[in-house]
């Protein structure tokens, strides 16, 4: 498995919801119908920063070797990250009528994250690979 392409794309999707959340908190409390107060877009925002340097700590680790005892905290954070939020995300979404239909695709791309880097933590790359 190449976990550079993993990486990458994991460091593109957390930066790119990163910037979303903390330039756009407004915007986005508009769109989840959330209501649009100081404490929801400081919580907002607080989530874009996490996301933002989680993406960065992909971007900066995606060549490096991942998968088994190599990189294990960076493999756990995200397989925890993905799995966490996707199955979280999920139970909404089963409740029905919280968040918007179209939720259902992030949910799918979450829990197929998670599945990925599961299978990274608990597979040692080849030794001669890059990845």
């Amino acid at each position: 498995m190449n976990t550079k392409i993993i990486m990458t794309s994991s460091a593109l999707l957390m930066g790119f919801a990163g910037l979303i959340l903390t330039f756009f908190p407004d915007e986005l409390a508009g769109i989840l119908n959330m209501e649009d107060n100081r404490i929801s877009i400081l919580f907002l925002q607080m989530m874009g920063a996490m996301y933002f340097a989680f993406g960065m700590l992909n971007w900066m680790s995606k060549g490096s070797r991942i998968g088994g005892i190599y990189n294990r905290p960076i493999a756990i954070a995200n397989m925890t990250h993905f799995l966490m939020v996707g199955i979280t995300m999920a139970k909404l979404m089963l409740a029905g009528g919280v968040l918007p239909v179209e939720f259902w695709a992030l949910v799918s791309v979450y829990l197929a994250y998670a599945v990925v880097f599961v299978r990274i933590l608990f597979k040692t790359p080849k030794i001669g690979s890059s990845q």
